[in-house]
């Protein structure tokens, strides 16, 4: 039996993050803890290259577009849908987290979902920190876990 194991090191890896603006206090802290957790995990600032769109429907066109470049180890989507009053929230947090999936799912590479879906704004406040280093790590754990794949392939 053939145990593949990922690891947590960021090195070589290039990232992409693609951040909506809308909320945008809430995702500038999420985005910021994600970026810290990649320098720790060793993706130097040149590899990582950071997008804005304007709210969440919008993360999946601009990660497929980064995903078809086919140079990017790992993409990471940024964004926060907070519960209003209208079934609009419904709407965005599926249709944004559907879209992100299908590109992943595409394109092979791996997107970590970085797109809260909260109740409130103190659900947000309460996330973010954590979420946005959660993000950094499955982004590498993935791509990593996609080359090691790719090697075992080729061994054999």
């Amino acid at each position: 039996m053939n145990l593949i194991k990922s690891k947590l090191a960021g090195h070589g890896l290039r990232i992409g993050i693609v951040q909506s603006r809308f909320n945008e206090a809430v995702v500038h802290k999420m985005t910021a803890a994600c970026v810290t957790e990649l320098h720790k995990l060793g993706v130097e600032s040149a590899h990582i290259d950071h997008i804005s769109v304007p709210g969440a429907l919008e993360i999946p066109l601009a990660l497929q577009a980064l995903a078809l470049t086919r140079e990017y180890s790992a993409l990471i989507a940024i964004g926060a849908v907070i519960r209003g009053e209208t079934y609009h929230f419904e709407v965005v947090s599926n249709e944004s987290c559907r879209g992100v999936m299908d590109v992943m799912l595409e394109t092979g590479v791996p997107i970590a979902n970085g797109i809260l879906t909260t109740e409130s704004d103190a659900q947000a406040e309460a996330r973010v920190l954590e979420k946005g280093a959660d993000c950094a790590r499955a982004a590498i754990e993935m791509a990593n876990t996609l080359a090691a794949i790719s090697i075992l392939k080729d061994a054999r």
